[in-house]
């Protein structure tokens, strides 16, 4: 219990202060977001105007920088983070729930698939070392040191142009409406079958070699021959007694990878313009959308810290040793 309340102190420590310096952050940045919105529309705003859109955005000269940190504090627990400029007037948290859905889909979907490929295929590896088996290595390791956007361009020509199989761009038809209809949902599916299938084949390998040398490690130890010695199945041993502490370090990894879910694939996103929050994100820092950066932003840091808190609790499920602090 004292391990469980030190981290969640931690945790909560992390957040405020990660909500802080998003608060702080974009203020220090050079330019005014208020001028940007004006020169979108050709200065063709009144005096009035700008002055409510100072007050809008949280930029009211007649407040000090404290006032403006509380109402920031008060905004977020209303779940108010502002209002877009790339957009406008539609607020941040509206534009986050149309685009997040679609990168939680694509890339959640795609990351814990390549995970679990990954991992399996590196316990496999790891156990029969040694064999005809180790001549697949050179293809993960192949794999694993090409860019995922550049797989992505290659993909694309490949399968969007040469063999026009699959749709270059794009979450869906552009005659379709947003729905839970089968064609709708049809549609989705088929245009994030190669943005996918490029996150999972740019991932995997490196899951695969990590699994694979852990594997390696772990069978060499003291438990693993106890267990072999007493004539347990080879299938128990490998799962049961190695993979079960190998996979210990990829967990952390595997966290990781989920608190950036997301934030999505920023460059796959934009090189598919695919319609999730890493597409956004690419927009809002084109426009110096300082609040919808601020919120999608707040969303990654957030859901990293969550990430690294159930990785936290499963690693002491696992591995009772952590638990053990003084």
């Amino acid at each position: 219990m004292r391990f469980l309340l030190r981290r969640m102190g931690f945790y909560l420590f992390t957040a405020w202060a990660a909500i802080t310096l998003n608060f702080f952050i974009p203020r220090l940045l050079p330019g005014d977001p208020v001028q940007s919105l004006i020169n979108k529309y050709h200065g063709r705003l009144s005096t009035d105007a700008i002055d409510s859109l100072r007050v809008l955005f949280g930029l009211n000269a007649h407040t000090t920088v404290w006032q403006d940190y509380l109402t920031y504090w008060g905004n977020l627990l209303h779940g108010d983070f502002g209002i877009s400029f790339t957009y406008f007037p539609t607020p941040v948290a509206e534009v986050m729930v149309q685009s997040l859905p679609w990168t939680l889909m694509l890339v959640g979907i795609s990351t814990i698939l390549g995970f679990v490929l990954g991992t399996l295929a590196g316990v496999g590896l790891g156990w029969r070392r040694g064999t005809w088996l180790d001549s697949l290595l050179p293809v993960a390791n192949f794999f694993s040191a090409i860019p995922y956007f550049w797989l992505g361009l290659i993909a694309i020509a490949i399968f969007g142009v040469a063999l026009p199989i699959f749709p270059a761009s794009g979450g869906y038809d552009g005659g379709l409406l947003p729905s839970f209809s089968l064609e709708f949902i049809g549609s989705a599916i088929y245009h994030a079958a190669l943005p996918a299938l490029t996150i999972v084949l740019s991932s995997v390998a490196g899951w695969i070699l990590g699994m694979r040398n852990m594997m390696v490690t772990v069978s060499s130890e003291d438990y693993v021959t106890v267990a072999q010695a007493k004539g347990l199945p080879e299938r128990r041993v490998m799962f049961g007694y190695a993979a079960r502490n190998a996979v210990l370090p990829s967990i952390s990894g595997f966290a990781l990878s989920l608190g950036f879910i997301v934030g999505g694939t920023l460059v796959t996103e934009m090189v598919f313009s695919y319609p999730g929050i890493g597409y956004v994100l690419f927009q809002a820092i084109g426009s110096k959308d300082y609040p919808l950066m601020q919120g999608v932003f707040l969303i990654i840091t957030l859901s990293v810290l969550v990430a690294n808190m159930v990785a936290d609790f499963a690693y002491a499920f696992l591995d009772p040793r952590t638990r053990q602090e003084a």
